[in-house]
């Protein structure tokens, strides 16, 4: 970008980096939001609950779906920003 562009857009500087800003806080959230292992951590969670007794196999099974639906959105996402890329 040559000396002259640079001092046209200069007042819309501020504006590019609370962008830039916002974009980095938005993959960070999506990187912590699309993360497989704090679900796969749940699910080993879920299954000591049920094995020690404090669950039953309808409450288990209702919370695993759950998270075996998040793990194949997470999958998704991940494919989806792998293929992109």
């Amino acid at each position: 970008m040559g000396l002259i562009a640079q001092l046209l857009t200069l007042p819309v500087a501020p504006v590019r980096g609370t962008a830039w800003v916002l974009d980095q806080v938005v993959l960070a959230a999506e990187r912590e939001y699309y993360d497989p292992a704090p679900i796969r951590e749940q699910l080993a969670a879920l299954e000591r609950r049920l094995l020690d007794g404090e669950i039953d196999e309808d409450e288990f099974d209702r919370y695993e779906d759950e998270l075996l639906d998040r793990l194949a959105e997470c999958e998704t996402y991940r494919n989806r920003t792998t293929n992109n890329s």
